[in-house]
């Protein structure tokens, strides 16, 4: 079989097994909701505090975007502000709106080596950019734990079961899903074109992976002699990040929703985490469920408050990635000289 059909096929495979996680992960959150009740907590939503977090989140983004452009120009990477913002939010755009298998980073990476002849250096700082990101996000979760928390459990109610009675209520649950991936994993073996496709990628890994560590130490090698723009990227990152988490505060404080700003600080941090792991598409019914777990379980909060909330971001997440799609269409996202009809100007 061509490589090509079986890069496809894996490609198909990749995206049926996402869609099916995903649609999976959204029956069981609103597996036995109140509708009635979700639509109560639903007309207490302001739209103002809505817009505000709507506002904040895609102003965040901008701001992300000019923490990009320093790690650019940290490898010598001379592209424009514009630019890089632009690419941003068209890597946006195809992390929340996309169902296909090519992320936003890696289209990201892909564009971006259009805007500069240093294309390896500019692909990189792609990647660096994302693990500051997650960096920041672990980074705010840990310490607002360790300095709200004190290193105890998360406990926001009374009749709060711990992690382990959690465990113990959802084995059943749990067990089913074990049956259901040892299965599927069982499937895959049995069936020759899956046993050839992953020994294609475990080839692939062990052909590649020299090259990926080599180049992830030349990116190092490059920042470690850039601290300061290092530091200036991962504290931006924990204000921006902040800032959303603090407009989703307000946002819960609008829906009637109980609980104090360090849940938010803690909880939304994980959850992101959570989300960016390529399990579903765009990280659905994972974020919604895991925001509606973590907030009923250890903060006390209703089932119906906690689901409205995590819509709620979905929806500023799918609103604020629109710019993305303008971009894509309007070819903004490429240089100029990337065009056939393009002429330098003449002196």
């Amino acid at each position: 079989m061509p490589n090509g059909v079986k890069s496809t096929k894996a490609k198909y495979l990749s995206l049926v097994l996402r869609t099916t996680v995903a649609v999976v992960a959204i029956a069981w959150v609103f597996r036995g909701q109140d509708w009635k009740q979700l639509g109560q907590v639903f007309a207490r939503l302001n739209l103002w505090y809505f817009a505000l977090s709507l506002g904040i989140f895609t102003i965040s983004q901008v701001f992300i975007g000019l923490r990009w452009w320093l790690l650019l120009r940290a490898q010598s990477v001379f592209t424009s502000f514009w630019a890089a913002v632009r690419l941003h939010f068209l890597g946006l755009f195809y992390n929340n709106l996309m169902p296909g298998s090519i992320g936003g980073d890696l289209l990201r990476a892909w564009y971006v080596t259009k805007h500069t002849d240093k294309k390896l250096e500019a692909a990189l700082s792609v990647f660096v950019d994302r693990a500051i990101g997650f960096l920041g996000m672990l980074a705010i979760a840990a310490f607002c734990y360790l300095l709200f928390m004190h290193g105890e459990y998360i406990v926001g109610y009374e009749n709060s079961s711990s992690f382990a009675q959690s465990l113990a209520d959802h084995k059943g649950s749990l067990a089913w899903l074990a049956i259901i991936v040892s299965v599927l994993l069982g499937l895959l073996l049995l069936h020759r074109t899956s046993r050839i496709m992953l020994a294609n990628v475990w080839r692939y890994v062990c052909v590649h992976g020299g090259q990926a560590i080599k180049k992830a130490k030349e990116a190092i090698v490059i920042y470690c002699h850039k601290p300061v723009t290092i530091l200036v990227a991962f504290a931006l990152t924990i204000l921006l990040q902040s800032m959303v988490i603090t407009a989703f505060w307000l946002l819960g404080l609008n829906l009637k929703i109980a609980a104090d700003a360090r849940y938010y600080f803690i909880f939304f941090p994980m959850t992101w985490v959570l989300a960016a792991v390529p399990v579903s598409i765009a990280g659905v019914g994972v974020l919604e469920g895991g925001i509606r777990e973590l907030f009923t379980r250890f903060a006390g909060v209703g089932a119906a408050e906690a689901l409205v909330l995590a819509l709620c971001q979905r929806f500023v997440w799918v609103l604020a990635s629109l710019p993305g799609a303008v971009i894509h269409l309007t070819g903004t996202h490429l240089p100029r000289e990337f065009f056939v009809d393009y002429r330098k100007p003449t002196n």
